[in-house]
């Protein structure tokens, strides 16, 4: 009995000192290009003049987007025929509520032939969380 206490306790720990780190934006080259995860400050400072798409419901865009935006939803059955209205070798910036709809997008953007695709990391919520501004 004092084996499994022990053994519970050690993967408590370590699960919560390996499990919680403090991760940082990251780059992945893909075989079409780059994928940028960046900090809201950065996708604020870097999308200035560039596409910025909104994977979220039209309900949740609604809610409150990042100014520019333009909601393609995730889940429509025409989500790839709409982006591929956009030229894959200009750079995309691309968000969704915490950024798991966002990473799933980017990897049919990639089958797609975008090269240079940058996700907000965390999502609209650290982007909010980040004090950083919303259209509603």
């Amino acid at each position: 009995m004092n084996r499994i206490l022990k053994f519970t306790f050690l993967m408590f720990v370590s699960v919560a000192v390996f499990g919680c780190n403090n991760s940082k934006p990251s780059k992945t080259i893909t075989q079409f290009g780059e994928i940028n995860v960046i900090s809201p400050a950065d996708f604020k400072e870097k999308s200035a003049n560039h596409t910025i798409i909104d994977v979220r419901t039209p309900g949740e865009f609604s809610e409150g987007h990042i100014e520019g935006a333009i909601n393609i939803n995730f889940f429509d059955k025409n989500f790839l025929e709409q982006m591929a209205k956009f030229n894959t070798n200009e750079p995309v910036f691309i968000y969704c509520k915490s950024g798991n709809r966002s990473s799933s997008a980017i990897k049919k953007m990639s089958d797609l032939g975008f090269v240079q695709v940058n996700e907000l990391q965390g999502g609209i919520l650290n982007w909010q969380k980040s004090n950083q501004p919303i259209i509603k």
